[in-house]
This record gives C-alpha cells, sequence and structure tokens, in this order.
C-alpha cells in the first residue's frame, strides 16, 4: 500500500467514524466517498460494513441502559428487519441498485430540505408498533439490497418524542444487527479476503478514535439539537449519496 492508498484509507475511516460516533449512522455515506477512490465497490462495501459495526457497538455500549430499559421497542423493529434482509438480497435480481439508491437519496432530500427550513418538527407521541415494524421491515430490505439500513429508521424516529438516548437506543442496535448479518452473508460469499482483512486492520484504530470524537459531541447534543441532527444530517447523505450515482 502506498502512502496516498493509506491516507485515503484512513480518511475516510476517520470521516465514517467521527460520523457513526455523533449521529449513530452513516459509516458508509461518508466512507465510502473516500475508500471507492482505491477499492473495487465490493471490497469497499465490505469494509465499510465492517467498520459500521465495529464503530457502532461503542454508540450502543453508550445507550445500553436505554436499550435494556425498552428492549420490546428495538424488537419491533429489529425482528422484520431480519426478515427484510434476504428480500433486498434477492431484490438485486431484478432491481438496478443505482435506480434505488437515487430514489432513496431523493427521498432523504426531500425529507431533510422539508423539516431543515421548518421551525419545529412533528412530535408523535403515541406508540406505533404496526408503523416501527414496517418501517424495519423496509429497512432490513435497503441493508441487505443496498447497506442503507439506516436511512427510513432515522427519518422516522426523527419525529418521535424519544429522548437522544432512546433514538440511539433503537437506531444504533438496529444498524448494528442488520449490517452484521449482510457482513455474513458476505462473508460466505467469499468478500473479505486477506486483502480487505488488511484494510480493514489499518483503518480501524482510526475508525474507533474518530467514534469516540462524535460520541464526546454526542453527549453535549440536547435531544432537540439531536433530532434537528438527524434531519440535517439526512439531507446531507441524501445529497452525497445522489452526487455519487449521478456523478
Amino acid at each position: 500500500m502506498t502512502v496516498e492508498f493509506l491516507l485515503i484509507l484512513a480518511a475516510g475511516a476517520a470521516a465514517g467514524g467521527l460520523i457513526n460516533g455523533l449521529a449513530g449512522f452513516g459509516t458508509a455515506l461518508f466512507g465510502l466517498g473516500f475508500w471507492l477512490q482505491i477499492m473495487d465497490p465490493v471490497h469497499a462495501v465490505a469494509v465499510a460494513i465492517f467498520m459500521s459495526v465495529a464503530t457502532g457497538l461503542q454508540g450502543a455500549w453508550l445507550v445500553r441502559r436505554s436499550i435494556m430499559d425498552q428492549p420490546r421497542r428495538l424488537a419491533g423493529f429489529v425482528v422484520p428487519g431480519l426478515v427484510g434482509i434476504p428480500l433486498g438480497v434477492a431484490a438485486l435480481s431484478f432491481l438496478h441498485p443505482g435506480y434505488l439508491k437515487i430514489t432513496i437519496a431523493a427521498m432523504m432530500i426531500l425529507y431533510g430540505g422539508f423539516f431543515t427550513v421548518r421551525r419545529t418538527l412533528p412530535r408523535l407521541e403515541r406508540s406505533t408498533p404496526v408503523i416501527d415494524g414496517c418501517i424495519g421491515f423496509l429497512g432490513g430490505i435497503m441493508g441487505g439490497a443496498i447497506s442503507l439500513s439506516g436511512a427510513l429508521p432515522t427519518m422516522w424516529s426523527a419525529m418521535k418524542i424519544w429522548s437522544k438516548s432512546e433514538t440511539r437506543a433503537v437506531l444504533q442496535p438496529f444498524n448494528i444487527v442488520i449490517l452484521g448479518v449482510t457482513g455474513i452473508v458476505l462473508l460466505f460469499r467469499g468478500v473479505y479476503t486477506l486483502e480487505t482483512m488488511t484494510h480493514i486492520a489499518v483503518a480501524l484504530p482510526v475508525a474507533l478514535i474518530f467514534a469516540q470524537t462524535g460520541i464526546a459531541l454526542f453527549k453535549r447534543l440536547t435531544d432537540d439539537q439531536f433530532r434537528q441532527l438527524l434531519v440535517a444530517m439526512m439531507f446531507l447523505s441524501g445529497t452525497i449519496l445522489l452526487a455519487k450515482e449521478v456523478l
């Protein structure tokens, strides 16, 4: 590996780790922009999934009490999400991943843009287990198809009255489980080669350090500030995703 290769690899790890530590998602969206310059798409995604799970575990530990307080809420997202993963993998046989990413990016931009210009976000106070399950199911499909498991759950949770810890206690474990299972599928497909694991070994310490920086920033946010951050991240993430696909 050249010095330039190492710098780009580390830059992607730093960007993805920081965002994951701060918002609880976004490693792939922010890291892939760097890694696709030095790796083929399949191995870049494999690295991104591993980094998402590894850095996500730190954030999940941070809100472990909130996770244990509401296990049924989390299960309401995760269980349908697991059902959706094989459907997402199967969908790749007849859906073009690029078109699907553009559609999702457009949704993220419209959602983020609309609620960014509003003074207040909707505040859904009642329990919505059926909708939660549908969101988890669709998130699982998107995770299996294009590794974007967190987009819809993030949009939905930003409209809830949950505290920032409660929100993260859903988003972080959900992404860890969905992307972890997707990573296992890639493992059995032989994607995690010695070369890929070498790239991960180099990038992982950088990602973990910057994730801690993001977590430190997360602790300083109020609940409302965190909800606004999620909305802004949706707009930014959608813009980045759309730019990658179009350009």
